[in-house]
Order: C-alpha cells, then structure tokens, then sequence
C-alpha cells in the first residue's frame, strides 16, 4: 500500500483460495494491517470491511483510498456492531503485524530500542505501565502463561528488582541477563518475554476467542472463514475452536464416559492445517511460524457456547 512499511502478506495465495471471493460478494478483513488480503480480495470483485484498531493502519488505508474497501477502527471482537450479517467470508491474520515490529517507537521488538509501549491500539496500559505496576507474582504469571517461559519467576524477580523499566533495551537487556544469554544462542531468551507482555496488554487471546465467536455469527452458509495465527498459544485455541464446532470432539471410549451430543455442528473443516512454503519462507522469513486453518460454514445456529481460552 502506498505510503506504508513495507509488507508481506503470509500465505496469500492459500487464504484466498480458501476464501474463493467472487465479483459482488461481501467479505471481512479482520486485521487490515497494510492491506494485503483486502487489496486481493478486492481485485477479484468483492467488497471488503476491514477492521484494524492501529489507528496508523486505518489511516493508510483510508489514504489508499480503494474502491470496495469500508475500513472501521476498532477491535474485531466486535466486528457484528459494524458488519451487516451475513457475510461471504472473512479471513483473520493474529497477531502483531511487520509494520509495528518495525517502527521501533512502537516498542514491540527486542532488537531496536525504543520506547516500552507494545500497544496495538496506541491507548490504555503500556507495556511499562504492566512491568512498573503488577505485582512480582502477576508478571511471572504472564510470562509463563502467554510465553511458555519455564524461568518466569526469575525474570519476574528482576524485573521488580531493576523498576522502573521505560526502554525495550532495558527490558530485553534484562531477560538476557537473569537467563545467562550467551552470544552465540540460537534464539534471543528475550523472545518469550515480549510476546508474553505484548499478548496480555492487548488481550491477544481473548481478542481472538471473542473474534472466531463473532465470525460464527456474520458467516452466511456456505461462508468460509481463514484464520493465520504464529505461535502455538493462537493455534490450539483456532483448532480447539473448529474442532468443537465441526462436532470433531473425541467421542468416549471404555475408560473415558461418552460425551453428550452438543449443538449441530456450524462449521466444517476445510483440509488440514497449511504452512508456508519454501519458497514462500525464502521471499518472507517471517512467515516461518504461520499456520492457516480454514471452514465452512454450515446452515446450523450459532452456537451459545463462548470460546475458551
């Protein structure tokens, strides 16, 4: 897009053969980031809504101004407030986009330093606000929970220990610190800790959990529905999810009692799980952690069941 960080949309070509959008149709963009799924679905004919609650990418989007394109400010989970149901598709890309990784003034990376913000939205609680704040429990609960940090405590111990923290720099130099980093390790320690801080001040999960309820809603039948998720927090909860509404819930066996019969099934599964290609991970190292699962939505209701997260 014009104007914008320089971006490249993961599995592009999957997600929009899982979407197959036809001229006149209606689709959902969740996470518009710098366009790229928006801009293909719109080129094949469809109208699109896009939803981002960067106020930076709405505004690049806005300044592209496409034909087609309906763009709203606002997080997903409440997508239904601005989506005339039903909807044709709608396709989701989770998590923190290039444009915010590389804009070190937003403080999502590790590797530049910048201020401790990590916010999506640009508003509420910062990152620092979390870290100078919370208790020593509450932060290596976080860090265990949303980053698989098996040494949270003591990262959290330091943390407490070294406040105030304003800088990613300070943060990061840290985490290597408490965790003895050596040079030459294949993967920064410092890794688990942002995702982790990142993914509860914006409520990562819950965001998606309240999203993927939403898309049961809007989705005509026969609606197809692509998710994109980079880490495995995002992923067993995008499974769990179409699992349980495709009726693919493990039945009982001699040992474990039968479960009962639950709703009708709203989605079907489409295929299995798909990854990027070589080739894909040769033009864009970032798309090495993407997973799309994709389905279909059936005639059934929506279920009353929430998501868990």
């Amino acid at each position: 897009m014009s104007g914008a960080p320089h971006h490249i949309p993961v599995l592009l070509d999957e997600v929009v053969c899982a979407l197959a959008p036809s001229p006149g149709e209606r689709h959902v963009d969740a996470t518009f980031g710098a366009g790229g799924y928006a801009r293909a679905l719109l080129e094949r004919g469809a109208r699109v809504i896009a939803f981002d609650r960067d106020p930076d990418a709405i505004a690049a989007g806005r300044a592209a101004a496409l034909e087609g394109l309906t763009l709203v400010e606002g997080e997903f989970s409440a997508l239904e407030q601005s989506v005339d149901a039903p909807v044709d598709g709608l396709t989701m890309d989770v998590g923190v986009s290039s444009m915010q990784l590389d804009q070190p003034e937003r403080g999502f990376a590790f590797s530049t330093d910048g201020p401790l913000d990590m916010r999506m939205s640009q508003a509420g609680p910062s990152a620092a606000d979390f870290l100078n704040e919370a208790d020593e429990e509450a932060i290596a609960d976080v860090l265990y929970r949303y980053g698989d940090e098996p040494k949270s405590r003591r990262i959290a111990r330091a943390i407490v220990a070294a406040r105030p923290l304003t800088r990613t720099a300070e943060l990061a130099a840290l985490v290597r610190k408490a965790l003895g980093h050596r040079p030459h390790d294949k993967k920064d320690p410092a890794t688990r800790t942002f995702q982790a801080v990142r993914i509860h001040i914006n409520r990562e999960l819950d965001e998606l959990a309240d999203g993927l309820a939403a898309a049961e809603r809007v989705l005509k039948p026969g609606g197809r529905l692509a998710v994109v998720t980079f880490h495995s927090l995002e992923d067993r909860l995008v499974k769990r999810f179409l699992r349980d509404r495709s009726g693919a819930t493990p039945a009982g066996s001699r040992h474990l009692p039968a479960v009962a019969a639950g709703p009708a099934a709203s989605f079907e599964a489409v295929g299995k799980a798909i990854r990027p290609s070589e080739a894909e991970l040769t033009r864009n190292p970032r798309a090495r952690s993407a997973t799309l699962r994709t389905a279909r939505r059936t005639a059934a209701p929506a279920w009353l069941v929430g998501v868990g997260v």
